[in-house]
């Protein structure tokens, strides 16, 4: 009888352990990720520079004002062009409020020609709230395509699945 109370303590101690997932962060990215793309802009000026909007969407209204719906985001940078290096000198995160909630990088990094990168807003990370923002800074060499600028926003719940996405515009 003994024997079996040890296996059962035991046998229920490891489903404990085995039911609670690892702890995750929430933000999207690996830092080390940016640092080995970052890039110094050229010195001569021959390059163009502008800044996009990215509307994005963390959590949306879902039947009333007072339930949210929460969905993970992939926003996408683009390198448009077939032989051209772009930059993208700031990627900035804002939340509903308008208040900062991160930048990505602190140095400019560089997208090869036809390269995308992505930043994940994880479907926990609830500070952008329902009217979060993206706001990019971006060089790239005269004559040349600026960056492209995408979100893609998906959640399923049960069977129930969403997706939808956004597009940046270019601001300055």
């Amino acid at each position: 009888m003994r024997c079996y109370l040890y296996l059962l303590l035991s046998l229920l101690a490891l489903l404990t352990v085995a039911c609670d997932p690892p702890e995750q962060t929430v933000s999207s990215v690996n830092p080390n990720d940016w640092a080995a793309r970052r890039a110094t802009l050229p010195a001569d000026t021959t390059l163009a520079s502008g800044a996009t909007y990215l509307s994005s969407y963390s959590q949306i209204y879902t039947e009333t004002e007072h339930r949210l719906f929460d969905l993970t985001g992939t926003i996408s940078i683009r390198n448009i062009n077939l032989r051209d290096t772009v930059y993208i000198t700031r990627a900035a995160y804002f939340g509903t409020g308008g208040q900062l909630v991160r930048d990505y990088f602190q140095d400019p990094i560089h997208l090869g020609p036809m390269e995308t990168v992505s930043i994940i807003i994880d479907m926990r990370d609830r500070t952008g709230g329902t009217g979060d923002n993206f706001y990019f800074e971006w060089s790239t060499p005269r004559d040349v395509h600026e960056p492209l600028f995408e979100g893609v926003y998906i959640s399923t719940y049960g069977q129930q699945g969403l997706s939808f996405s956004t597009r940046g515009v270019r601001v300055e």
